[in-house]
């Protein structure tokens, strides 16, 4: 099949601009290692050697709303100039084939009263000119076609017909560019990093998505999938491993309600591909994290993808998000600023599968984690203490008036005391 001859030459303009899109994928960060998913949602990949070009073009209509903009208005402003230059130049060729070129048929010593195809188109600049005002409908009116030609009607209406197909052509596709579902996904976010900490007894994968239009995603549904470089049995190398992977939901199904930032939970069990990964072999797995929300617009009904990936790099271990949904006067208000916000918590970090094999570990875990917390708080209010006293010391050595001054009392047997107040 790749052996076909192309139906297109390569050096095709079109298909060439098409084919180096897809050499150069748009991936605005760079990341550190290799991954097929950027942290925008741009696929890094890189399609080489494509032989057979010319199929671009037999989807001509998707080709063009793939392209560049500056390739796209280049594309149709030629197709305008092209066709306005065609259509002149048959103009002319009319004209000229009827003898409105001639100079004697204006000369008012002719007696007999001579009918152009065209008026006032006596040079090729003049036909240009009528080529323009018939396929953009501007009709000045110094220029018009008389019934005298047949063959200048069926010029007309050609070029009406083309005409019509190039602007029909142009506002699809610009409607297209400007309305693409990838756009609305720009205001769907993912925090910058997943979390794997302890919920409910489990140990859990998690990651933050939010919206931030008012204007809601209908059946949203969250989808990861893993990917990974595996080797079968049988020694075949599978560099593009995918396993779905479920996410936690009460109501068993991936649906979500995103009117506000949720955190997305995936329950690391058996069923896992990270069940056998403890908090040191994460840093050595060669694996990667692709999350896909799907939903549709509620404004346009257009379905709609936002997608990212987290590589071990992101996944902070025994971390959980900060809470930013807050209710204030009857509302909730969600703080974005602390959107990927982290703290650290008490998390085992041995793997899920020793974590079930010896439950102690969890409750070993907590219990140091509540010590440790316990003795910060002896220390932190320790120095509350001690930097209180030191501040008072120091304003009492800085400020004399605020020395206490002695004060005299007189006993009633006349002896006299000091004392301080």
């Amino acid at each position: 099949m790749l052996a076909r001859k192309s139906i297109i030459p390569e050096e095709y303009v079109l298909a060439r601009i098409a084919a180096e899109n897809l050499r150069k994928p748009r991936i605005r960060d760079r990341p550190r290692k290799a991954r097929f998913i950027a942290k925008n949602g741009a696929c890094n990949l890189a399609h080489k050697n494509i032989r057979e070009q010319g199929r671009f073009l037999q989807d001509i209509f998707t080709t063009l709303v793939d392209l560049k903009w500056r390739h796209t208005l280049v594309i149709f402003t030629m197709s305008f100039l092209c066709s306005w230059l065609l259509f002149a130049m048959m103009w002319w060729l009319v004209a000229f084939a009827h003898g409105d070129m001639d100079p004697s048929t204006e000369s008012p010593t002719n007696s007999t009263k001579w009918t152009p195809c065209v008026t006032c188109v006596r040079s090729f600049t003049s036909a240009f000119l009528f080529s323009i005002e018939v396929q953009v409908t501007i009709g000045f009116g110094g220029r018009m076609m008389t019934e005298e030609c047949p063959l200048a009607i069926t010029v007309l209406i050609l070029q009406n017909i083309v005409g019509l197909i190039i602007n029909a052509v142009m506002l699809g596709c610009i409607f297209m560019k400007t309305a693409q579902a990838h756009r609305r996904a720009e205001t769907l976010i993912f925090s910058r990093q997943a979390v794997i900490a302890v919920r409910n007894g489990k140990l859990c994968f998690m990651f933050r998505v939010g919206d931030l239009r008012k204007s809601m995603i209908i059946s949203a549904s969250v989808r990861i999938q893993v990917v990974r470089k595996t080797t079968t049995p049988e020694g075949e190398v599978i560099p593009i491993h995918q396993v779905d992977i479920p996410v936690d939901n009460p109501i068993e199904s991936n649906n979500i309600f995103l009117v506000a930032p949720l955190i997305i939970c995936h329950v690391i069990d058996k069923r896992s591909p990270l069940y056998d990964i403890s908090a040191a072999d994460l840093a050595l797995q060669d694996l990667e994290l692709i999350v896909i929300l799907e939903g549709v617009v509620e404004t346009t009904g257009i379905t709609t993808q936002a997608r990212t990936s987290y590589i071990a790099e992101e996944i902070l271990w025994g971390h959980r998000f900060v809470p930013i949904v807050t209710e204030e006067e009857g509302v909730y208000a969600v703080d974005y600023s602390k959107f990927g916000n982290t703290v650290k918590v008490a998390a085992p970090r041995c793997s899920a599968r020793e974590l079930d094999e010896k439950p102690s570990i969890l409750i070993q875990t907590l219990q140091k984690s509540e010590l440790s917390h316990q003795n910060s708080l002896r220390k932190r209010n320790s120095m509350r203490r001690n930097n209180s006293i030191r501040r008072s010391n120091s304003m009492r050595r800085t400020n004399p008036s605020l020395i206490v001054p002695k004060v005299q009392f007189i006993t009633p047997e006349g002896s006299q005391s000091a004392s301080e107040t």
